[in-house]
């Protein structure tokens, strides 16, 4: 009888249990606060703020039932608002025995953070790895399809490893050189500089998101040797046979481990080694990314001469040959079908003129600029799609419609509000329909949606003034960072004492149990597609089954490379959203 009752009283405790949901790195003093909390049966018993350091209860916050659907796990959820405290210091909420975990309310709290994800970016780097003090790749790589006879040797050494594997591709270091340099444009001193340029510890004068950024450029401009050329992509995903260090890298492309790979020159047209052939009509994409990054660099470098020059006629060339092959070239794959599928242009075009046009005064840019803009509109967006192949409408944050604001009449003005407004607009209301109001389809990479996501609400409030999405964008922000069904944050290492990816899917975990912090895992999937995915075996049983459901997933496991693989671009791209809450 007594095993009875205690199975019995478990049971009831285990049913009754409250989970809390919060911002592990914190709240800012003014701005609204506000946790989830979740359990299987009604919530009967009394919520409390409570000051860490002297467990005194300073708040009972306002609690809404949340009513507009579920996560399908739990069935009741709820809202805590704990706006109006303000005071400095360590907290957690309570019913019963139930807490939260320890979160900070302050002034600083997001201070070091881009830091930490500039530390990714350096692990992710080619050529010279600082953070393994190793070089690597030095033989990128045979050409083909470019306009030499393929297997010729062209120095395309450098740039970054893209995610867990060591490709490199065009078109996420496109993105992210550009997105780091607009990101320290707009926020000029919110970078320290604690390392050199070649990542080492030392300050050298120049901030380190440009120590990055320019790392980025460099391979840039190696693959853009000369006006008609683009290299789009070295290795493919023969890369994939196990887990290898950088410098000691067992794939073979045909010329033994350890050395030469594949360097893809960008025609234009469908490419592939094997049987999975890939989809291009042009090369616009890739053009109008680097067109925006050199156009940057040549403003951001007027302190190098040489260096800016070489920039501004680089993004004029490889500008022209965007216009002169206009479409979109998408990633090489041999072994699996699984590739970048990219295949929308005009708003990496858009973002290229207007740069440029801020660049040189020429007009033809500017008008250009406008012209690509109307073309892009929304129709490039993944905001306002349901569904969509992977990297479809990519990137996923449209600088250019922000960068032509300032340059254009208030009617053309309107126009590329209501571009981005439709889109914030379109994921507000998917984001009403779940208790956590996050507004993005869990395609894969979604946390990367959710950071661009944070970034277009930011640059709304930029070009418009207002904050009236400001709530919304703290949601966003919240969940990258605890505010979700599995508790934990999507950031490696963030915060230091919290819950956060640990198994992520890389090489140096895999083999030197490497925690290093700052990436940004690709996050959580819908089942459908986690569940028909080639090649994912968990390697531990689920520590987050309890909160996993039909519909979406997560797992924090080596084995799982669709929501646990950290990526450059994705971190990169994080860089703006952190920025603006230093």
């Amino acid at each position: 009888m007594r095993l009875f009752l205690f199975i019995l009283l478990t049971s009831f405790y285990l049913q009754a249990q409250t989970h809390f949901r919060i911002n592990q790195v914190g709240y800012l003093q003014n701005e609204n606060k506000v946790a989830v909390a979740f359990s299987k049966v009604p919530l009967t018993q009394k919520v409390y703020l409570v000051d860490a350091q002297t467990d005194k209860t300073v708040l009972t916050p306002k609690i809404r039932a949340v009513t507009n659907g579920n996560w399908g796990t739990f069935d009741y959820y709820y809202e805590l608002d704990f706006s109006k405290i303000q005071k400095i210091g360590n907290y957690y909420l309570k019913s019963g025995d139930d807490k939260s975990t320890i979160f900070p309310i302050g002034t600083k709290l997001y201070a070091g953070i881009p830091d930490l994800l500039l530390r990714f970016m350096r692990q992710q780097r080619c050529g010279y790895n600082p953070e393994l003090d190793v070089y690597c790749h030095q033989k990128d790589g045979y050409s083909f399809y470019g306009p030499m006879k393929d297997t010729t040797f062209v120095d395309v050494s450098g740039g970054w490893h893209d995610a867990g594997d060591q490709l490199k591709y065009l078109i996420t270091s496109s993105y992210a050189t550009a997105h780091m340099l607009k990101t320290y444009e707009l926020y000029p001193n919110k970078f320290e500089d604690k390392v050199d340029a070649l990542g080492k510890p030392g300050a050298n004068g120049i901030p380190d998101i440009l120590d990055e950024a320019k790392w980025g450029l460099d391979w840039l401009l190696k693959v853009h040797p000369d006006p008609k050329s683009l290299v789009h992509q070295i290795a493919d995903d023969r890369d994939h046979a196990g887990y290898k260090m950088p410098d000691n890298d067992n794939s073979d492309y045909g010329w033994g481990a350890n050395s030469y790979r594949p360097a893809y020159f960008a025609t234009g047209e469908p490419q592939g080694l094997g049987k999975f052939m890939s989809s291009a009509t042009g090369v616009s994409n890739l053009a109008g990314r680097c067109a925006a990054a050199f156009a940057l660099g040549a403003k951001l470098w007027k302190y190098d001469a040489e260096f800016a020059a070489r920039c501004a006629e680089a993004a004029k060339t490889v500008y022209a040959l965007g216009k002169e092959k206009p479409g979109y070239q998408q990633g090489n794959s041999v072994k699996a079908p699984y590739r970048y599928n990219e295949s929308t242009w005009y708003d990496d075009m858009e973002w290229g003129a207007a740069e440029l046009y801020r660049l040189t005064g020429d007009k033809s840019y500017l008008d250009d600029a406008k012209e690509f803009a109307l073309k892009s509109n929304t129709e490039d967006s993944w905001t306002v799609k349901d569904t969509t192949d992977h990297y479809r409408l990519y990137p996923f944050l449209n600088f250019g419609h922000f960068v032509l604001h300032e340059l254009v009449d208030k009617d053309f003005q309107k126009k590329l509000e209501s571009y981005y407004e439709e889109g914030i607009r379109y994921t507000l209301n998917r984001a009403n329909r779940n208790p956590f109001k996050v507004g993005v389809p869990f395609l894969w990479c979604s946390n990367n949606f959710l950071s661009s996501l944070a970034g277009q609400l930011i640059l709304f409030e930029k070009m418009t003034g207002s904050k009236k999405y400001n709530e919304y964008l703290l949601l966003q922000r919240d969940w990258l960072l605890g505010r979700n069904p599995w508790g934990t944050s999507m950031y490696s290492g963030i915060p230091e004492n919290g819950e956060f990816p640990r198994e992520v899917h890389t090489s140096l975990y895999a083999l030197k149990k490497l925690e290093v912090p700052g990436g940004l895992v690709d996050g959580p999937v819908y089942a459908s597609i986690y569940n028909n995915l080639i090649g994912i075996h968990l390697l531990h049983p689920d520590e987050f089954a309890e909160f996993q459901n039909n519909h979406v997933v997560y797992h924090d496991d080596l084995g799982d490379y669709s929501t646990n693989e950290p990526t450059m671009d994705g971190t990169a791209g994080s860089l703006l959203m952190m920025a603006h809450f230093l």
